[in-house]
């Protein structure tokens, strides 16, 4: 009866014993997520198919981040078509603009916990894997059909372990590790895998950091990014959270799991090189001008990525030919690096601090680079077009390494 994590998850959500990988099975949703920019779609199409209320008006989740505050009648007049559908609905779990990215506050108001099923009508919902939870990211369409019946079909993925072991040297972080693994397996590397991070270096890790690997299984090919919970992650979900939960771990035996070892000792920063972010380069192999750094997104826009900036830039400014946005992932993260004096250091500095949202990251909001211009960025996509002009170039980082080269005006190491 040996299964991986996402096989258990999988099983208890369909009512089965067993699932095998391979096998199609209708699963009930624990959660689903939409905001201001897939919404609309989302809700046009639930009204397409003529139910009249959402299966549970507690399971709903929807903040506004991706265009926020509007920017354009049009995201205007999404925000007036959302806001109408909450009040109709009576979704109890709404967040206006003021909140933040959706992958951050989910689990900042309790609604992640281990074993769940976790739906987004966004890419990088599979973040929350990081506690333990099967969480994927689903389209508008299928969010309709979630949104009248509660449950969604599956195909159970197999799962690619990767081991990581090794002590991380200063300035290198876990956005270094994913972005290495991306690196050496491809962009279509885990395509539709469940991807598993363990090992002594993942022990190691905040759960911040853990998200930074989740969130990122997605620019393999992943499915879901799952994290084995332990007492760090049970203490994070019982501090935001009320829900009863079930933990669930691999084993070690399961048929469909492969484990692929990573050893980290001696990794230094690594920087994802447009226009795909598998083809990542040592950042000491990289000299680049730049015209815009990027800190924040749902992949590196959390206190501890704020403190690691603001550690390198205290009493130095941002090269005077570079401009420095930042955008803190939520309210409580720009709460606290008020409290703790970041937001006095980043505007010494000459950076930009903005309101809690996605930013420049999907590329139709505030902060977008032009024609010719080179972004350097701790977001989780540098596709062409990601952040603005098609001729402008992103480049993918760590917030340290984000911070150093903001100061420089050019790709740096961060000492």
């Amino acid at each position: 009866m040996s299964m991986t994590m996402s096989e258990k998850i999988l099983a208890k959500a369909s009512q089965k014993n067993r699932v095998d990988a391979g096998e199609i099975v209708i699963a009930d949703i624990d959660i689903a997520m939409m905001h201001d920019l897939t919404g609309p779609l989302a809700i046009e199409s639930f009204n397409k198919i003529g139910t009249e209320k959402v299966w549970d008006n507690n399971k709903v989740v929807i903040p506004f981040d991706h265009q926020v505050p509007a920017d354009s009648l049009t995201s205007a007049n999404n925000h007036i078509l959302m806001r109408e559908f909450v009040k109709k609905q009576n979704i109890e779990n709404f967040y206006d603009v003021n909140e933040g990215v959706c992958h951050q506050i989910l689990p900042e108001f309790g609604h992640v916990v281990p074993g769940e099923i976790i739906v987004g009508a966004d890419s990088h919902t599979c973040t929350h894997g990081a506690f333990g939870a099967f969480s994927t990211g689903i389209g508008s369409t299928d969010m309709a059909m979630v949104l009248s019946t509660g449950k969604l079909w599956f195909k159970v993925p197999e799962t690619i372990q990767f081991n990581i072991e090794g002590t991380l040297k200063d300035n290198v972080c876990s956005k270094d590790v994913i972005l290495k693994i991306i690196g050496d397996i491809g962009a279509d590397g885990a395509t539709y895998k469940s991807c598993e991070f363990s090992g002594p270096t993942i022990k190691d890790m905040s759960m911040s950091d853990r998200m930074v690997l989740s969130n990122m299984a997605v620019e393999m090919g992943g499915k879901t990014g799952l994290i084995e919970p332990d007492e760090k992650t049970i203490n994070y979900v019982k501090k935001h959270s009320n829900k009863n939960f079930r933990t669930y771990k691999t084993d070690n035996d399961a048929s469909s799991l492969k484990v692929i070892d990573f050893e980290v000792n001696n990794l230094e920063p690594q920087v994802a090189c447009p226009n795909n972010v598998d083809n990542v380069k040592p950042v000491s192999e990289i000299d680049v001008e730049l015209d815009q750094v990027f800190l924040g997104s749902c992949t590196n826009g959390r206190i501890s990525d704020l403190r690691d900036a603001a550690k390198i830039l205290k009493g130095k400014k941002v090269a005077k030919n570079t401009r420095m946005l930042i955008y803190p992932a939520s309210r409580e993260t720009y709460s606290k690096a008020l409290d703790e004096g970041l937001i006095k250091i980043f505007i010494e500095a000459n950076a930009l601090v903005m309101n809690p949202c996605c930013g420049p990251c999907l590329g139709g909001h505030t902060g977008l680079i032009g024609p010719e211009e080179i972004s350097l960025s701790t977001s989780n996509r540098n596709f062409k077009g990601r952040q603005g002009s098609p001729e402008g170039k992103v480049y993918l980082c760590s917030p340290a390494t984000a911070a150093a080269s903001a100061i420089e005006g050019r790709i740096t190491k961060p000492e």
